[in-house]
């Protein structure tokens, strides 16, 4: 089953079981999706929906960021809630250690001593973990490595 064809199938469920927030998230998920088909004159594949999907979650949890600062508690818990069902969809994503110990191979690889060489560090990292993990984290993770003795 594809990401699009398990999309719909939630969808139907929440409908019947009149779960309105997680039909309304997964109704904005579709509409991105098609957007981003339309914009691209493309059909998307799974990877292309779980970009969009990516793109979504990132989204919130900047919207979260946003509202906590400004006090809106309320639109920050509806953006957490969104948030949690977007991540049903997507795969399971990788832990900071995880992150770390593929930053560390890539970092010796490289031969990267300082943050000089975040870039290049990065360049190289970032193919290997996309979709898998945060790019916050990631960045995080490269640039206490190399800032690190």
């Amino acid at each position: 089953m594809t990401l699009k064809e398990q999309l719909t199938a939630e969808l139907k469920t929440a409908m019947r079981g009149g779960d309105v927030e997680r039909r309304d998230t997964i109704r904005l998920l579709q509409a991105a999706i098609k957007q981003e088909e339309i914009d691209n004159q493309v059909t998307l594949d799974n990877e292309g929906v779980t970009a969009v999907l990516l793109k979504q979650a990132k989204q919130r949890r900047e919207s979260i960021t946003d509202y906590t600062k400004a006090g809106r508690e309320d639109l920050a818990g509806e953006e957490q809630r969104q948030l949690a069902i977007i991540e049903t969809f997507l795969p399971q994503m990788m832990s900071r250690e995880e992150v770390e110990k593929v930053a560390r191979r890539v970092i010796t690889d490289l031969g990267v001593t300082d943050a000089k060489g975040m870039g290049q560090v990065m360049a190289r990292l970032m193919p290997q973990v996309k979709g898998k993990a945060d790019g916050r984290i990631v960045n995080e993770v490269v640039r206490d490595l190399l800032q690190s003795p």
